[in-house]
């Protein structure tokens, strides 16, 4: 079975009304100050209302809805896995890092901006996260809060993205084999969409058989995801994609698609799609957006 997100109807309208949703949320907590400070904040908003598939929000919503979870309490934590996922983008642009002058079809917040800004920016929406899950009205039990807290810090930190990210720029001096370069994905894109799966699960105080079912499901998805996005590098229409294609080579990162080639790589997304959606089988047919998340992660074409 294939599908797009064009194929599937059901799966486009849940992403396009995650993304209205979180938006609206996140409104009012970027409101523009009157202060000096307005600049950073209009930078904030630059990038976290620059579109997007909002896939890591989704996720939240999505696995949140197996276990009952209020939608008020599951949109913030969607929120503020966004606020990180932003932040990351706005770092990884910079000339210091992937320096690219385009994201998502605009100019990248460096380049809108300026570099100082970006940086506080990254900084603002990343510390405003852990402000969104703190709060009760993100959940009343504190140990939940704490635990949301806990297990986002370390997929954002040295555990995950961070970690990941660092490993991507050693290699520039240092070749990574197959398993080192599986291991720099699970850190660096895996690790975030790892949490905004099982936050529903934590959310809803979901068994620890449910949590290790999502654990798999996201960990294959985020695999098989990257995949698509070193695809896409490879492959995709600079117009489509919303930024320029080809720098990975160029920048020697170590991506799959080097050390496989491309056909081979096509087809070991298509497994890890495949074998995330079997780590759903123990929940019925409320997970059918999530089995169909795991094939557009793989068809898109942004």
């Amino acid at each position: 079975m294939s599908l797009s997100l064009l194929d599937n109807q059901p799966l486009k309208d849940a992403m396009a009304a995650t993304s209205q949703a979180v938006e609206r949320l996140m409104e009012p907590l970027l409101a523009v100050p009157s202060g000096p400070e307005a600049r950073v904040v209009e930078a904030m908003r630059y990038a976290f209302f620059s579109g997007g598939k909002r896939l890591r929000p989704f996720l939240v919503l999505a696995s949140a809805d197996l276990f009952g979870v209020s939608k008020k309490q599951a949109l913030r934590v969607a929120a503020a896995v966004e606020c990180v996922h932003c932040y990351s983008l706005v770092h990884d642009d910079l000339p210091a890092m992937d320096d690219d002058d385009m994201r998502r079809g605009k100019p990248t917040v460096h380049i809108a901006f300026d570099e100082a800004t970006a940086i506080l920016a990254g900084d603002a929406l990343m510390t405003m996260a852990f402000e969104i899950l703190s709060d009760e009205l993100s959940h009343p039990d504190p140990n939940v809060r704490l635990r949301l807290i806990r297990n986002l810090a370390r997929a954002s930190g040295h555990h995950g993205m961070v970690g990941g990210q660092m490993i991507d720029l050693s290699a520039n001096t240092h070749k990574l084999g197959e398993a080192e370069v599986y291991r720099l994905q699970q850190m660096k894109t895996g690790a975030l969409i790892s949490f905004a799966a099982e936050a529903g699960a934590v959310l809803g105080h979901a068994s620890p058989q449910a949590v290790s079912s999502l654990q798999g499901y996201a960990r294959d998805l985020g695999l098989a995801f990257q995949i698509a996005d070193d695809l896409l590098d490879v492959e995709g229409d600079p117009r489509e994609v919303g930024k320029a294609t080809g720098k990975d080579a160029d920048a020697g990162k170590a991506t799959l698609l080097d050390i496989m080639g491309v056909e081979r790589a096509r087809k070991q997304a298509e497994i890890l799609a495949n074998q995330a959606i079997e780590h759903l089988s123990d929940f019925d047919d409320k997970a059918a957006l999530l089995r169909a998340v795991a094939h557009f992660a793989i068809f898109r074409r942004t």
